[in-house]
């Protein structure tokens, strides 16, 4: 028989965020982001779940395009990364795929590759990654007219938009605002998650929600559930024995907590080996038959102990909840010195997703 440890993803509770997102983005629409596999929820399901309600998803790469195909999906895709070769456009091409074109050299694949996919350009006002220079702008559109590709919109990346009070935001957007000025018919994309909460913040023709839509906050100084939105992925397991450390006793690699008197211990079993944050330590929160407990020690591979002096009655068997309804994936992000973000997509294949809703 199998291990209990499971990621229970409520697929009505992605729909609730997306609903969110869609209603904060006011006159435009939102692309659903579902890259790196869903956020660890699972591409194909995260994907099916949204096919009434997103009209677009957005991918990092090709791989993931088509994962959005083999699932017998027909949206279009828009790729934030682009292409990474240039044979890749004619399937962007025949699969109706639109690459986020950045760099001069993917510029160059397209105007000599004969393949013509709608596609974006990125501009860089500021994070510094990737894109062009919003002055390049116009040459590249002389460009890529003469070759007779038909460019979708423009799109750019807040660097700062998680903090309320920090003002970059503002450059960032009326960058994007004055570059595209002198092309109107162009759509524009600057959204992410956590600019759906700023206040008066345009987010223009299209916004794209990312860690919303899984219930992580996007924000400095605020949880998931504080802005709205509901947990979609519970990471669940269960108690394989229980006991009771006196006085002196300690528990886990390094020996890292000693008990102050005599305290019931739990092992539960998931571990980092599961993509549980090894750097959780000694009262990071846990949930043992919908109680809150804490976190003992360190975090193994496989498994990791609780503090039952809340639950003095709890047995091997026991459901044990690492993150989701009662514990706050923020929480745990937070005590791990980490963010929602790397704790979702660290879920590893060995924990089988259990789809609800």
């Amino acid at each position: 028989m199998p291990r209990h440890t499971r990621a229970r993803v409520d697929l009505s509770a992605l729909r609730h965020n997306y609903r969110i997102a869609r209603q904060l983005v006011g006159k435009g629409e939102a692309m659903a982001v579902v890259k790196a596999d869903g956020y660890g929820h699972g591409i194909a399901a995260v994907a099916r779940a949204l096919a009434d309600e997103a009209p677009c998803y957005a991918v990092a790469c090709l791989e993931e395009a088509l994962s959005i195909r083999q699932a017998g999906l027909r949206h279009p895709v828009i790729m934030l990364e682009g292409v990474h070769a240039g044979e890749d456009l004619a399937v962007c091409q025949a699969q109706g795929f639109e690459p986020v074109l950045h760099d001069q050299v993917q510029i160059d694949w397209l105007t000599k590759d004969g393949s013509r996919p709608v596609i974006w350009l990125k501009l860089n006002t500021g994070m510094n990654r990737l894109g062009f220079p919003p002055a390049r702008l116009p040459a590249l559109m002389a460009e890529l007219k003469k070759a007779g590709v038909i460019v979708r919109g423009l799109m750019t990346h807040f660097a700062c938009a998680d903090d309320r009070e920090d003002g970059f935001t503002e450059v960032q957007t009326r960058a994007i605002q004055a570059a595209g000025a002198e092309f109107p018919h162009l759509l524009l994309s600057v959204g992410n998650s956590a600019a759906h909460f700023r206040s008066g913040q345009p987010l223009f023709d299209w916004s794209r929600p990312g860690i919303m839509l899984y219930g992580g906050t996007p924000m400095l100084h605020a949880t998931g559930p504080e802005l709205g939105l509901k947990p979609v992925m519970s990471l669940e397991s269960e108690l394989i024995t229980v006991r009771v450390l006196e006085a002196g006793m300690t528990v886990g690699y390094g020996a890292t907590w000693v008990a102050d008197k005599a305290t019931p211990m739990g092992i539960v079993a998931v571990g980092y080996g599961d993509g549980y944050p090894r750097h959780a330590g000694t009262g990071t929160p846990v949930a043992v038959n919908g109680r809150r407990v804490r976190l003992l020690g360190r975090v193994s591979m496989d498994m990791l102990a609780v503090d039952l002096s809340a639950v003095p009655h709890a047995r091997p068997g026991d459901p044990v909840e690492l993150w989701g309804q009662t514990v706050g994936i923020d929480e745990v992000a937070g005590a791990a010195g980490s963010i929602a973000y790397e704790l979702l997509t660290g879920v590893t294949a060995r924990v089988p997703r259990v789809y609800t809703g």
